[in-house]
C-alpha cells in the first residue's frame, strides 16, 4: 500500500466543501472517514488573486491505487463539487484536490511529486507537518517538521480555525 498525501481547499462555501470533500475522499478510497489522517484546519488568504480567504488542509491517506489514478480520482471529486473544467489557476475553488505525496516517488508526469507548493506555501507546509513531522522529503534532506520550523512564517498568514466535521 502507498502512503498518500493530499492538500485540499476550499473558498467557496468554505464549510460545505471542505466536510464534501473529506466524505468524498472516504467514498473514493473505500475507507471509513476515522481512517483518514486530518491535519488542523486552516483560514488563509488567497494567494495570487483577490478572492475570499481559503479553507486548507492535508489528508494523509494509505491506498491501492497507482499515482495516475489517485491523480484521477482528485480531478473526479473536484469536478463533481462544482469545480469548472476551465478554471484558470488562480481563482475561487469548491474544492481543490492535490497530490502532494506518493511514497517517495519524484516525479513529473502526470502530477509533479513531490508537489513544489509544499515548501513554498504555508498552507500546504504546516499541515503536512502535523499529519507527517517525522516523514523526510524526498528530494530535500530535511523532514517536514524541520522545514515548518525554518519557514518564513511572516511571508503568509494562516490561522487555524475550528474543525467542520
Amino acid at each position: 500500500m502507498a502512503q498518500i498525501y493530499i492538500s485540499l481547499g476550499s473558498n467557496v462555501e468554505r464549510e460545505h466543501n471542505v466536510k464534501q470533500g473529506l466524505i468524498s475522499l472516504a467514498k473514493a478510497f473505500e475507507l471509513p472517514f476515522a481512517q483518514l489522517t486530518l491535519s488542523s484546519l486552516f483560514e488563509c488568504e488567497a494567494i495570487g488573486f483577490n478572492g475570499p480567504a481559503f479553507y486548507n488542509m492535508v489528508i494523509a491517506i494509505k491506498c491501492r491505487q497507482s499515482v495516475e489514478q489517485v491523480a484521477s480520482m482528485l480531478r473526479e471529486i473536484e469536478f463533481s463539487h462544482g469545480r469548472d473544467h476551465k478554471a484558470k489557476k488562480f481563482s475561487p475553488r469548491t474544492l481543490d484536490l492535490d497530490l502532494l505525496l506518493y511514497d517517495n516517488l519524484v516525479i513529473e508526469q502526470p502530477v509533479q511529486i513531490p508537489r513544489d507548493e509544499i515548501t513554498k506555501n504555508a498552507f500546504v507546509l504546516w499541515p503536512l507537518s502535523q499529519v507527517a513531522p517525522e516523514l523526510a522529503h524526498p528530494v530535500l534532506p530535511q523532514n517536514y517538521r524541520d522545514l515548518w520550523q525554518s519557514y518564513n512564517k511572516t511571508s503568509q498568514q494562516l490561522s487555524i480555525v475550528a474543525n467542520c466535521w
